[in-house]
């Protein structure tokens, strides 16, 4: 059988022209061994040493128990990957033999046939090594010999003569005592720990190792660059750029289809060529956000010609938009807001996370399913944080696709960083990598410098910020500061105009404008809002503090129980456990939920009970935030919380557990997130009611009120007229239980509002008037259920005599997905829940569980 690699080579060699490039990737046959030893053991690339060492058994999964902390020897060390591949006279004859290595992690030295060809630095580079003269016909061979990212850091630390803040860097763990290293490597900062993950340093080829030949040039890249998008026509321009090894005349072109676009006769020189081709595209299909529209991609394809033949040619999927961020002058502060196609929209959406603290296990499938489910949510975007990675290609691919914007941070957070020249043209080559290789997505929409440096160092104020200035001298702060404007002020702005002019650069995250630093009360820029969870706040405050962009604010969660069964032992089953306390690496966390629950829920003794407990906590918690944001609007036009998903299994503030679970919080995520929605402001004698909606037309509605008893059923209904505006949100006036009919009763009674248009039910809100521990549940609501099969689809229709709330469904030996879960059933009235499994089998064994099971049995009133 040929391998893949093979196969590709052959293509190369009958099936294209000629000249075209061969290429080949170097996927097989490596091994490994740390540095000091002898033995050698097969390894996966692209892999790490941490995942190579797990498939050999020479280490247990780190995610289990307490196995992070035995693993700490691992980065400690050297290790050495080899590889021996075949290269044939075919290939030899080409002129020009390139390797590119699409990332290293991090210090490496790399060999081919024993000749030093690259000494790489840097996590988030791509590298491009130029090999003529070196292959050889028959066999080759490649080293590549990774030096202790923790020896080296240490080094750096050393030579910088003084640390930095990095209070994310979790080097007690690391058994480095205070030394904090990980600010002097390019390499992802979680890597070394953060507040919601864990500590493991790892080396290896993490991206692909290619072998590329070619003949006369090779097609470096293309941009499109958009000068001028509208709905009646699009002008773009399109930047060549051609390596040659001779001078040569050539043609470009511009293909849509079959269409051309653009062409242009050019004299190739030896070196690196740039030429320009301008086009236009008439009447264009323009990118939109999912709620607005299509978000519809060009396939456009640019192509080298020579000698009438095509030799190389680069295909970019390109949507149609324009971009603005709007920051306008007004009584309170300035706008922020992000304008797309002349539409202003409320960004709803996320802050991401790196998948897996081990990224080359993170597959193709693995992205879509991440990226789907917060298309499901009715995201409009996503923060790709500055902890983390520039994401693979996939990414913004699906988030092009899906009609997703982002929020693209450079990857510094949390830390301050060294100014060295060294380290300077590093992060300069790094940016320069990242923004060529994703100017061309329609998604991109903001480029930020970093994750709340500003707001931390808070250079304007000397009392502001997060304690780290006054542990310097005055010489040293003013080289920190000095260093840190070089880099956000200076260097990566200039490389946003440079290679994707007209792009938005804004400096950090969060931040307010030059000479200022943000805070709770800012009316300008973006904001970063921890009052609830680090500052105690209740979350009522989500409505005292508002801000234009809100682009942090979170709640943790514990995962369900049966992620929880997947790294403990029944023995660790108690939230203060030695085991529970290393999965939760915020110090405060575990103690945190249970003081909030505490305000909010009778405290359920049962272990299992409470982390469904604290997962809807969490989930009413980040509800009421988004519905404070959306119904601030135009004030706030944005709400992205803090995170959308995890690196490893671990409580958190996500909505999306390592396995991929929806936790509680992604379903009222979903709904709290859809185009139009009611939403209820708690106030002390009244509560206010309004709509929100992103539609760009007004239209006419009712909303119905619903006054319901837990156990008699329905007692009252009513209906008004009202408008629903575009694109706004509106005040439809206050509400109190004392206006419900005369049986009602608040403990054990609530309010459904709906907004019907044609008598069809758009939206519907369920509004409780007391705290979820003083409701007078009914001791058994007789939940009843029936699984169907239709359309080839499982269906679960539930019922209720009695108002059930919150009624969480799971299966134990089936692994699914509910389309709804965590639901409230009112009395009589069937809610149906789609289940999709890869299980051939009839789903069976379903279980529920409802609030009124993790109550105590005396009355939560008394």
């Amino acid at each position: 059988m040929l391998t893949a690699s093979a196969i590709l080579l052959i293509l190369g060699t009958t099936l294209y022209p000629k000249h075209r490039m061969q290429r080949r990737y170097l996927t097989e046959n490596w091994q490994f061994q740390a540095a000091t030893d002898d033995s050698l053991k097969t390894a996966s690339v692209p892999g790490c040493v941490h995942l190579d060492l797990l498939a050999h058994g020479e280490i247990e999964d780190p995610f289990y128990r307490l196995n992070e902390h035995e693993q700490q020897w691992i980065d400690k060390k050297d290790w050495v990957y080899f590889n021996e591949f075949e290269v044939d006279k075919a290939f030899l004859k080409k002129e020009q033999h390139e390797l590119i290595f699409e990332g290293l992690d991090t210090y490496a030295d790399v060999y081919l046939n024993d000749s030093l060809i690259l000494e790489a630095d840097n996590f988030f580079r791509s590298w491009r090594v130029p090999v003529q003269g070196l292959l050889k016909e028959g066999s080759n061979h490649l080293r590549i010999y990774f030096h202790s990212p923790i020896e080296k850091g240490l080094q750096l630390l050393e030579k910088h003569g003084y640390g930095l803040p990095a209070t994310n860097d979790q080097s007690e763990n690391g058994e480095l005592g205070d030394k904090k290293v990980s600010v002097f490597t390019r390499k992802p900062g979680y890597h070394y720990g953060w507040d919601w993950g864990p500590r493991l340093v790892s080396s290896g080829i993490w991206k692909a190792i290619r072998l590329e030949a070619w003949d006369y040039a090779s097609l470096r890249d293309v941009y499109f660059h958009q000068d001028e998008i509208s709905a009646q026509n699009a002008q773009l321009t399109a930047h060549f750029e051609v390596d040659a090894l001779a001078e040569k005349e050539a043609e470009l072109h511009i293909f849509h289809g079959k269409t051309l676009l653009g062409q242009q006769k050019v004299q190739l020189k030896p070196g690196l060529n740039k030429n320009a081709i301008s086009f236009e595209i008439n009447n264009p299909r323009l990118w939109w956000t999912a709620e607005l529209g299509e978000p519809h991609l060009y396939a456009l394809r640019a192509a080298l010609h020579i000698g009438g033949q095509e030799v190389a040619a680069i295909t970019h999927q390109v949507g149609l938009r324009k971009i603005r961020i709007i920051q306008q002058p007004d009584s309170t502060g300035s706008s922020f807001y992000f304008e797309l196609n002349g539409v202003p929209v409320f960004a709803k959406g996320a802050n991401y996370i790196p998948n897996d603290i081990f990224l080359p296990r993170v597959d193709d499938a693995w992205y879509e399913k991440m990226v789907q489910a917060a298309a499901d949510a009715n995201m409009n975007m996503l923060r790709v944080w500055g902890g983390g990675i520039y994401e693979k290609d996939i990414f913004y691919r699906l988030c092009d696709q899906k009609g997703i914007l982002v929020w693209q941070d450079f990857m510094f957070a949390c830390s301050m960083y060294p100014g060295d020249e060294a380290f300077l043209e590093s992060v300069r080559q790094e940016a320069i990598d990242n923004v060529r290789r994703l100017r061309n997505h329609p998604s991109i929409a903001l480029w930020c410098g970093n994750n709340e440096i500003d707001a931390a160092w808070a250079q304007y104020e000397e009392k502001r910020g997060w304690g780290w200035k006054q542990l310097y001298t005055a010489q040293q702060r003013a080289e920190i500061w000095d260093s840190y404007v070089k880099l956000f002020h200076k260097l990566l702005p200039e490389v946003v105009g440079e290679y994707a002019p007209g792009d938005f650069y804004w400096r950090s995250s969060p931040y307010a404008k030059e000479g200022t630093h943000v805070s709770y009360t800012t009316t300008d820029g973006d904001m970063h809002y921890w009052g609830v969870w680090h500052g105690q706040h209740p979350f009522t405050d989500f409505y005292t503090y508002s801000a234009r962009f809100m682009s942090e604010y979170g709640f943790q969660s514990f995962p369900e129980f049966k992620t929880v069964q997947r790294y403990t032992q029944p023995e660790d089953h108690d939230i203060e456990s030695e085991v529970m306390a290393s999965h939760q690496r915020s110090g405060i966390g575990n103690l945190r939920i249970r003081a909030y629950m505490e305000d909010h829920y009778q405290l359920p003794t049962d272990f299992a009970q409470l982390l469904y407990v604290g997962q809807i906590l969490q989930a009413e918690g980040i509800k009421m935030a988004i519905e404070a944001h959306r119904t601030a609007r135009p004030y706030c036009m944005g709400t992205l919380y803090w995170q959308l998903n995890d690196c490893w299994p671990v409580a958190s503030w996500s909505g999306m557990d390592y396995y991929l679970n929806w936790k509680a919080m992604h379903y009222f995520v979903k709904k709290a997130f859809e185009p139009v929605i009611l939403a209820v402001k708690p106030g002390e004698l009244s509560d206010e009611i309004f709509v929100v909606s992103d539609k760009l037309e007004a239209f006419d509605a009712e909303l119905e009120f619903n006054w319901w008893d837990m156990e008699k059923g329905l007692l009252h209904t009513e209906r008004r007229k009202i408008q629903v505006p575009a694109n706004n949100s509106l005040n439809l006036g206050s509400i109190r239980a004392t206006e419900g009919p005369a049986a009602f009763d608040p403990r054990s009674g609530l309010l459904e509002l709906s907004l019907v248009r044609d008598d069809l039910r758009l939206f519907s809100e369920l509004k409780y008037f007391v705290p979820a521990k003083e409701l007078a549940l009914p001791a058994d609501p007789e939940i009843q259920h029936q699984l169907k099969l239709v359309d080839g689809q499982w269906e679960i229709h539930l019922t209720a005599k009695k108002l059930a709330k919150n009624v969480f469904l799971s299966f134990d030996e089936i692994d699914g997905f509910f389309s709804d879960n965590y639901v409230d059933l009112l009395p009589g009235k069937e809610v149906v829940i789609r289940f999709e499994t890869d299980s051939k089998e009839k789903p069976e064994g379903l279980k529920l569980l409802s609030l009124v099971e993790t109550y105590s049995k005396e009355d939560p009133a008394q």
